[in-house]
């Protein structure tokens, strides 16, 4: 297995830019896993999963390790290729065609994100969408440097607890920025059924024996979390975090309920979706990042549209902790 691989060919980032593909590949870079338990981790039956397994071997990401005969089956091990990947090297056109129908998305994992996009994308032709969860700094960052036409945030400032604003103020000083508000959103600590390490607050996160999946770098809810332990005079060599790192909500939620780790800061929603105990810390603000002159692009209009509409704030509100109110709310950054 390689120690980390550079994905850098476009067909290769779209083929990642689904969710579900994304989170096999993050799976099988943890360890082997077959077909049938992949698709009870997706919710999906194994023809689905072998389908998107498929892209993945074709583009070399994953491969088959092993095979097993269990209970007269045979059973299929497959793994990453590689212990890490680095999605990068876009380079968009500086002047984007009046026609031109694809966004490149990059910042932080959200739920609501992913079914605003899957939504845009089944009821509106001739739009493409490449969302790759890379944290909220990271997807400011990337904004920044035109490799990434809007991003997810909620990077919170403590001084004036508020999020985003003063952060897009100090990246893009000289640029006319917008920010949509896309949904509020719960966040806390999940840990397994019955809650059986007993933890309630962060300062149970410094304890021996429990066991810490903590988010990548960058990002907002680490961002968070570091905080909070600054605050309280916890020092990082005082937790016990694994190695690895969750890059989105749902993979940070399987690593506690496949036993790897005990407990993740996360989104209500993915502790829902994985049948985990929800301990509710803080509500937050979740928003779409972009150049002012992005509005005017024929790729943004869908999602402006589906931003302002009924149908959105329903699907948004069935997410568990998730809170449509303020959905498609314009904001600004302001000097100083």
């Amino acid at each position: 297995m390689e120690a980390i691989r550079r994905v850098t060919q476009y067909d290769h980032l779209k083929i990642l830019a689904d969710s579900r593909r994304l989170y096999i590949l993050q799976r099988l870079m943890a360890g082997p896993a077959t077909l049938s338990m992949l698709g009870k981790e997706l919710g999906e039956h194994p023809a689905r999963v072998r389908h998107h397994l498929k892209k993945l071997e074709e583009i070399d990401l994953v491969e088959l390790v092993d095979t097993q005969v269990v209970r007269g089956f045979v059973e299929k091990y497959y793994r990453a290729k590689a212990r890490a990947f680095i999605l990068n090297d876009m380079i968009l056109p500086a002047d984007s065609p009046p026609d031109h129908r694809t966004l490149f998305i990059m910042g932080s994992h959200d739920l609501a994100l992913e079914a605003l996009l899957q939504h845009v994308q089944q009821h509106i032709k001739g739009t493409s969408y490449l969302n790759i969860p890379t944290g909220s700094l990271e997807g400011l960052v990337a904004l920044r440097q035109g490799t990434a036409h809007l991003s997810g945030a909620h990077l919170w400032d403590a001084e004036h607890d508020d999020y985003n604003l003063s952060y897009v103020h100090y990246f893009f000083p000289d640029q006319a920025m917008v920010l949509l508000t896309l949904a509020h959103r719960e966040q806390g600590l999940m840990v397994l059924p019955g809650n059986p390490h007993q933890i309630k607050t962060i300062a149970d996160l410094a304890r021996e024996d429990v066991t810490l999946i903590n988010r990548n770098r960058g990002s907002g809810t680490r961002l968070w979390l570091e905080h909070q332990f600054h605050q309280m005079g916890i020092s990082a060599d005082q937790v016990h975090a694994l190695n690895g790192e969750a890059r989105t909500h749902t993979a940070a939620a399987e690593a506690v309920l496949t036993g790897r780790a005990d407990v993740s800061l996360g989104v209500h929603a993915a502790a829902q979706k994985a049948s985990l105990d929800f301990i509710p810390l803080f509500q937050e603000r979740f928003d779409l990042v972009m150049p002012e002159t992005l509005l005017s692009q024929p790729a943004m209009q869908p999602i402006l549209d589906i931003l302002q509409s009924s149908r959105l704030r329903q699907i948004i509100r069935a997410l568990e902790g998730y809170d449509a109110s303020e959905t498609g709310k314009q904001l600004a950054p302001q000097p100083g």
